[in-house]
């Protein structure tokens, strides 16, 4: 009892001493240019131009053709998702797309808010703008920026916009009502791709900030998971004075005492603040850490070094890439949906949200882009930028939980707001 109490004291010192030594800091704005050749001597166009997601009867088409052509590989018997994508499931999979799922009514779907274009540094950078139908007097909406990640899109919000446009109308408090921007990475969906090497999160934050900047909005809120999370980090390193709240739905805190206190948390866990379920989910560590990792972290480590190979034939067959892409959102939802043969996706997903997210790296052909984002800020190596080894600094203060939509709670601080939501990835 006494030895633990004494090398828990032991720990929290050193531990403070470790953080309270860190100086705040952030980083370097800079500027660039990803667009093709040398960067032009004339002033950037900055105007915002309306877009509209369109499609074809070839394009359909030639889908159709294509999805014809696929080849069937029987699965291993009892394989379930164990070897990825069951292929058996595949095949209902596709019929529904070949035979039912309609891409035009989708993309009447997609056009429900309102898209527009904007040239940042060389590149077209997508966004949907959505605000309020309906204010409150005298309020004005908090604007907020919400970003996706791979193998994800702008249409993973469309269903949670509603919540934060016209929160009285659903049934939730209209205190906090917000003026959305969704934008797509450049790389992915509508947004143009880097013709350079090196264009990774800090570069995206970067343009995202100027995006924020010319919708005319000096201090605004940014939410993001996956990648999103890191670039909403990197935005809050570049411009902390303009970021009034941070929400990351998949925060990773890379740190030596971070691995440390994982180590020591299943025998210290209360005094480091770990609460019974962060234990159940995290040990233990052998099995629910270092093998999930090295089980699901295959794709990560193709992308992080050739995604341009397998990016070619994901790029080339609407089949292999359905199956690329929804073998994440089944694993990603519940690592147990391995165990069933249907991977537990539409226990979910509809299929044709599915499909819907699927087509948007097909019809514009940006599978290999979104792909080099993996080498372009993974493929350095291990803590080598500047941001891994920054802190967000953020002033506690107090916390006031308000009713918004279920899961989320607004934590109030003196100088910012963090949205906090109960998809926590980690807890340190």
């Amino acid at each position: 009892m006494w030895l633990e109490i004494l090398l828990t004291s032991v720990l929290g010192f050193a531990i403070y001493w470790f953080i309270s030594r860190d100086k705040e800091e952030t980083l370097p704005l800079e500027d660039g240019w990803w667009g093709p050749g040398t960067r032009p001597t004339g002033r950037e166009d900055e105007s915002i131009h309306p877009f509209k997601v369109e499609t074809s009867d070839e394009e359909i088409h030639d889908l159709h053709q294509r999805i014809d052509k696929f080849r069937f590989t029987p699965p291993l018997e009892d394989s379930c998702f164990h070897y990825g994508f069951n292929s058996n499931y595949l095949k209902k999979v596709i019929s529904y797309w070949r035979n039912e799922f309609n891409w035009k009514k989708q993309v009447e779907i997609l056009n429900r808010y309102p898209h527009f274009k904007t040239k940042i540094e060389g590149l077209d950078i997508h966004f949907i703008h959505v605000k309020p139908p309906q204010l409150p007097a005298g309020r004005t909406p908090k604007p907020l920026l919400m970003v996706h990640g791979w193998p994800g899109s702008f249409y993973e919000f469309y269903k949670i916009i509603p919540l934060l446009t016209d929160p009285k109308n659903h049934g939730l408090s209209d205190e906090h009502v917000f003026e959305v921007i969704c934008p797509s990475i450049p790389g992915y969906g509508f947004s143009e791709a880097s013709s350079k090497k090196g264009f990774n999160s800090v570069a995206t934050a970067r343009i995202f900030y100027k995006l924020m900047l010319r919708l005319g909005f000096q201090e605004f809120y940014i939410q993001g998971g996956d990648w999103g999370a890191l670039i909403c980090t990197n935005m809050a390193q570049l411009v902390p004075s303009h970021v009034k709240g941070l929400h990351l739905n998949m925060a990773l805190v890379l740190s030596n005492f971070s691995t440390l206190t994982l180590l020591l948390g299943r025998r210290f866990g209360r005094f480091l603040g770990y609460t019974e379920r962060d234990v159940e989910l995290l040990y233990p560590v052998k099995e629910k850490v270092f093998y999930s990792l090295m089980r699901e972290s295959g794709y990560m480590h193709i992308q992080c070094t050739k995604p341009d190979t397998v990016g070619s034939a994901l790029n080339d067959s609407p089949v292999g890439l359905a199956a690329y892409i929804l073998e994440k959102f089944s694993t990603w939802t519940n690592t147990e949906f391995r165990y069933l043969e249907d991977g537990g996706l539409e226990r979910k997903f509809s299929l044709d949200d599915l499909l819907t997210n699927v087509m948007l790296y097909w019809t514009t052909a940006t599978i290999v882009s979104s792909q080099r984002f993996y080498k372009e800020n993974l493929g350095q190596g291990w803590m080598t930028q500047k941001h891994e080894r920054m802190k967000v600094a953020m002033d506690f203060s107090w916390k006031v939980t308000k009713a918004i939509p279920r899961g989320w709670s607004w934590t109030w601080h003196s100088s910012s707001v963090i949205l906090s939501s109960s998809l926590s990835f980690i807890r340190v």
